[in-house]
């Protein structure tokens, strides 16, 4: 049985003047324990919406999506959802972000701290403990991030975009600990992203999307190694022949989305 089941789920939101926008339509993706699946396609497109009808945090409007063999009615036990900007308490500390979800979740506080601890120190933050937010770097709140994720110990992870405001530097410096921190779980992953190289270089399968509304276009499979090292593995061959041709694929739906962005301008 997949871990996460979209079967032909389509979503509708009201729009302002009354009408009726598709965000999403007929998409149906299978993810497996232990998986990586990227998803890609052009701005607005519904990426992001396809992580909520997962998560719970919206229903679809048709179709029907299912995590572990339930019917997704509200947040499913077991999900980690990890956005693009922070979620995180700015009068808590580093420790008292990462140690707040054990303790919501009803571990005693003692060792929901024992277990923030440990995390802090698996992300490379020993010593930052009683930091505040605002005395961290854009990096080391993205690490906050991870470990206030993964203390949890979800079975499915979502990812919107999580590493899209870093430098690129950092930004590689996320992606390799993403996949550290990931080898030594059986989690499942979705993570949304724009950036073509970053899903490439992270997931076992990509997905491009359309344009709006989103419909699943095509799946890749990612041949490549594991580990991996993300700056070295974007120098191999093997890697530039994978992009060239998920970059067909998702490169006549951007242009889609791009004019008829400027028709509706016009």
């Amino acid at each position: 049985m997949s871990l996460v089941v979209l079967d032909h789920a389509t979503k509708r939101f009201m729009t302002s003047s009354g009408g009726l926008h598709t965000a999403v339509s007929e998409v149906s993706l299978t993810v497996e324990a232990g998986e990586f699946v990227a998803v890609v396609g052009p701005t607005g497109c519904g990426k992001s919406t396809t992580l909520s009808l997962i998560s719970g945090l919206e229903p679809p409007s048709e179709g029907t999506a299912t995590v572990a063999g339930k019917p997704v009615t509200g947040i499913p036990d077991g999900v980690g959802y990890m956005f693009q900007t922070d979620a995180m308490l700015p009068w808590r500390t580093v420790l008292g972000n990462v140690a707040a979800g054990p303790m919501w979740r009803g571990v005693a506080k003692d060792k929901a701290r024992d277990q923030a601890r440990e995390w802090i120190e698996r992300v490379g933050l020993k010593g930052f403990e009683n930091y505040y937010m605002h005395q961290l770097s854009g990096g080391m709140r993205k690490r906050v991030a991870l470990a206030q994720t993964l203390v949890n110990n979800p079975s499915i992870l979502l990812m919107d975009e999580p590493f899209s405001a870093l430098d690129v530097q950092t930004r590689a410096l996320m992606q390799n600990e993403l996949l550290n921190l990931w080898s030594d779980t059986n989690a499942a992953v979705v993570f949304v992203t724009h950036d073509l190289e970053e899903a490439i270089t992270l997931a076992d399968r990509v997905v491009v999307m359309t344009a709006s509304p989103a419909r699943i276009k095509d799946v890749f499979t990612i041949n490549l190694p594991r580990p991996r090292n993300v700056e070295e593995i974007r120098m191999t061959p093997e890697f530039i022949a994978i992009y060239s041709e998920v970059w067909q694929s998702l490169s006549s739906e951007v242009e889609i989305a791009r004019t008829t962005g400027a028709n509706r301008v016009a």
